[in-house]
């Protein structure tokens, strides 16, 4: 039992073409040699059949021969049989023993059984034949009586006959296991080369080669699928890669600038060449918030890229939303002399939400709104309802986004226009931040925008 344990974990262990080839060896074996045995003795048995039909035939043939004997004569005679049964001795192996109506032996072929074995080379006796006893009948009148001899075993013709048989049997059995064995490797290969293609592309990307491909072309359709999203991975690796880069160089040149300055004034305090005046040390304070803002930055997004985030869900009514947001925003929209148009509308919309979180969410595209929209410019807040979804939409008049870059806004990191960011203090996650959450409302965001003209943003919230 401890053998057939360890087997098995072996074979568990071996490569996926070991497996296939495997099975489809058991799975053809099974077939060649059930079929094999089937065909094998199937043939010697219905041989064995026909022979015991042409041997009942040839007794059949010798007591209507009796009989019409018996019809002429009055008395069962033999003589007109001899050249019969000698015959059937010499040619078919059977020999008898006829007895008349008064038990009396007319004649005994068994006799013939040592010519024939000096003849054939053989040692046999009465004893390796098999018989049978048939009575000779006349209109229910028992009128003789006949011992039929066979042989045990073929011999002769029938025995090389179905040796022949049997031997081509084999030499097909054999054939067909060695073509199974090809057929086999064969397939097995062919069934595997997709999986050895995506394995060798998979260790590839492992030792970070994140150019690897599958040739799809040339898989089959249950595994192009995977062969695409692995391409797919690995294009987004790749992306992800170079977005990880930028985000690296621009946090640091983000975080230095303020950095430096703050080191720069307090060593200017600490070796007494600058007094802590009011105005002063409000410099230092604009820079260290400036610091605080990038780390909040990171970790709204950590936070909010969180799978395990949890909503506090509840009904929450739009025009309250709206009226909240205004006030929020409206000293900020004044001081940079932007003007904020809120569409209410005359119905009381609700939708279910995270208040805090939907807050968040409208929070920051406003924001992004104001930050790109030029003085005397215009945002605008409007709602829409469709089915099943309530939706926001912020449109402004700023400096727009350009069509190749609206596709991955939503990347962490992405900053299409680095001056413009750098200029407004973001990092490039606020729009990551923003779409993390609205995927946890299984709610849906987009963007539409055209440079110099401005940018409009929907964000739909399920309403039950």
């Amino acid at each position: 039992m401890e053998w057939d344990t360890n087997l098995g974990e072996r074979l568990m262990n071996r490569t996926l073409r070991f497996k296939i080839l495997f099975y489809l060896l058991v799975v053809s074996f099974c077939g060649i040699f059930l079929s094999s045995f089937t065909i094998f003795f199937g043939v010697e048995n219905n041989f064995s059949k026909y022979l015991q039909k042409d041997r009942e035939k040839n007794v059949e043939l010798i007591k209507q021969e009796l009989i019409e004997d018996y019809d002429e004569s009055g008395h069962l005679s033999i003589n007109g049989l001899r050249d019969l049964l000698h015959d059937q001795a010499m040619t078919e192996d059977l020999y008898y023993k006829i007895y008349d109506e008064n038990d009396n032996l007319l004649i005994n072929t068994t006799t013939m059984l040592d010519m024939m074995n000096r003849m054939h080379g053989d040692s046999r006796s009465e004893q390796n034949y098999e018989s049978y006893t048939t009575d000779i009948m006349i209109n229910d009148k028992r009128i003789g009586q006949i011992n039929v001899f066979y042989p045990v075993e073929l011999i002769g013709e029938d025995f090389t006959f179905l040796k022949s048989i049997q031997r081509n049997i084999l030499i097909a059995v054999i054939v067909t296991v060695g073509l199974s064995v090809l057929f086999s490797l064969f397939f097995s290969r062919r069934l595997t080369r997709g999986f050895k293609q995506l394995s060798r592309a998979i260790e590839s990307l492992r030792k970070h080669n994140h150019k690897a491909k599958v040739p799809v072309d040339e898989l089959t359709s249950e595994l192009k699928t995977l062969g695409e999203s692995f391409n797919q991975l690995a294009e987004s690796l790749v992306k992800e890669e170079q977005l990880r880069k930028q985000f690296t160089a621009d946090f640091a040149h983000e975080i230095r600038t303020p950095l430096a300055t703050l080191r720069s004034q307090i060593e200017a305090y600490q070796d007494g060449i600058w007094e802590p005046t009011p105005k002063r040390l409000e410099k230092s304070h604009n820079e260290l918030m400036r610091l605080v803002r990038l780390v909040n930055e990171l970790e709204q997004l950590i936070a909010a890229e969180n799978p395990q985030i949890k909503l506090e869900t509840s009904t929450i009514e739009a025009n309250q939303l709206l009226d909240q947001l205004t006030n929020l925003f409206f000293p900020l929209f004044r001081e940079k002399g932007v003007e904020l148009y809120v569409n209410k509308p005359d119905v009381e919309y609700s939708f279910i939400g995270d208040r805090d979180k939907v807050v968040q969410v409208l929070t920051n595209i406003l924001k992004n709104a104001l930050s790109y929209t030029p003085t005397n410019g215009r945002v605008s807040i409007d709602i829409q309802q469709q089915t099943d979804y309530l939706g926001f939409i912020v449109s402004d008049q700023g400096t727009g986004i350009s069509e190749e870059d609206i596709p991955h806004l939503f990347e962490r990191f992405y900053r299409g226009d680095k001056s413009r960011d750098r200029k407004t203090g973001g990092i490039g996650i606020g729009l990551s931040i923003v779409k993390a959450l609205v995927d946890a409302h299984n709610g849906e965001i987009e963007i539409q925008s055209e440079i110099n003209v401005g940018t409009t943003v929907k964000v739909w919230f399920p309403t039950n």
